[in-house]
């Protein structure tokens, strides 16, 4: 066994283990780290396959970006973790039985088109070979309508998740501009005249 071969089965190993550590830990920040180890682990199984540009945006955009956020938001809210693991044990079974659910799919819809017989090793590229550039001309010609398609659908998730997010609420106090323009003196101020009080 090569050390390409090797490399491989070790961060396979450990990409299995944070993977399985994200969804059985209790604690939501110990499962969002998991999840980094997880993409940094993908970043490396990427570089061996001689793509760059995916390794370094997984890292820069995963890892950089979406996970910091994700920790912040968890260290923030300060979750009460004692009802979360209340009904852990309930629901075992019927999340077990889930899980080999999908396996099972999983491994009857991809199982007859993998294996090493089916799928050659990678070939090695000059030095000056650009995989960003063969990335986006597929992108933009043999798959540029599932790519617009999916560009579309995460559009209308933006959209509608700012639309619920920003739902009036009563006891919101906000000041309307086109109202205090047109405000007149005597809609504000009432002068009442009243009679001075004499001391006897």
């Amino acid at each position: 066994m090569g050390v390409e071969q090797t490399l491989f089965y070790i961060f396979a190993a450990i990409l299995v283990f944070a993977g399985s550590m994200v969804i059985t830990v209790r604690n939501p920040i110990y499962a969002a780290l998991f999840l980094v180890l997880a993409f940094f682990t993908s970043a490396g199984l990427w570089l061996m396959l001689e793509a760059e540009f995916l390794a370094i945006t997984l890292v820069l955009v995963y890892v950089g970006a979406v996970m910091v956020l994700f920790l912040f938001v968890v260290m923030m809210l300060d979750i009460n973790l004692a009802p979360l693991q209340e009904g852990f044990i309930k629901y075992l079974p019927v999340g077990a039985l889930v899980a080999l659910l999908i396996v099972l799919e999983i491994g009857l819809v991809v199982g007859p088109e993998f294996g090493l017989d089916r799928i050659p090793d990678p070939t090695g590229h000059a030095a000056g070979h650009s995989n960003t550039k063969e990335l986006g001309m597929l992108l933009y010609t043999v798959y540029v309508y599932p790519f617009e398609i999916a560009s579309a659908i995460l559009l209308v998730a933006i959209i509608a998740a700012i639309t619920l997010s920003h739902r009036k609420s009563r006891q919101t106090k906000y000041v309307k501009p086109e109202q205090q323009v047109h405000v007149k003196r005597a809609d504000r101020v009432r002068l009442v005249k009243m009679a001075a009080d004499k001391k006897e």
